[in-house]
């Protein structure tokens, strides 16, 4: 595996070693043994898989007081993965960073707690797969506006499918958004 920084220090990009041949391909997707040492030492204690049609953009979500790191890779089609730094009195407070995420590349990204999560579908399907370092509670379930004008996501495509909980979600500089503090 090989770790790959981004724009954002503690976002990272992780290529796995990919064995292809006739048959198909052989990867690890996750080795807490290569990945010792470095941001990503961390323990999952949940996995989620989720099935979206193209255009679907889901996110930017996030958890308070339990902030979820999250893992992601993609099984199926293509996403453009986002992370954003939502930690008040962070030097990278609003910045955002994007990636794709497919089925030929097969890298995951690392978005670490106090991050806020999202991705659009850039394929007819698209199945990601996400390991989790917090157990996800509804109750500490937060969003943050997916198209914010602060933020300036550029989201790819046009004709963007929302749910209508992501849609209501307000911007960072809206005063009510309860964010995670910078440590």
């Amino acid at each position: 595996m090989k770790v790959v920084p981004t724009p954002l220090d503690e976002v990272l990009l992780i290529e796995p070693r990919i064995f292809r041949d006739e048959r198909g391909f052989f990867l690890e997707t996750f080795n807490a043994g290569h990945l010792s040492g470095t941001a990503l030492d961390a323990a999952f204690v949940q996995d989620n898989h989720s099935r979206s049609t193209a255009g679907v953009v889901r996110g930017l979500h996030y958890q308070l007081n339990n902030p979820q790191g999250k893992l992601v890779h993609v099984a199926r089609g293509r996403i453009f993965d986002v992370a954003v730094d939502i930690r008040r009195g962070s030097p990278s407070f609003g910045k955002w960073t994007g990636v794709e995420l497919n089925d030929e590349n097969l890298a995951s990204l690392w978005i670490p707690p106090g991050f806020a999560h999202g991705f659009c579908v850039l394929s007819e399907t698209a199945d990601v797969i996400y390991k989790c370092t917090v157990l996800y509670d509804q109750a500490d379930d937060r969003g943050v506006a997916w198209n914010d004008p602060a933020i300036g996501i550029d989201w790819p495509g046009s004709g963007h499918v929302v749910s209508e909980k992501d849609a209501l979600w307000r911007g960072l500089s809206d005063d009510r958004v309860d964010l995670p503090v910078y440590k």
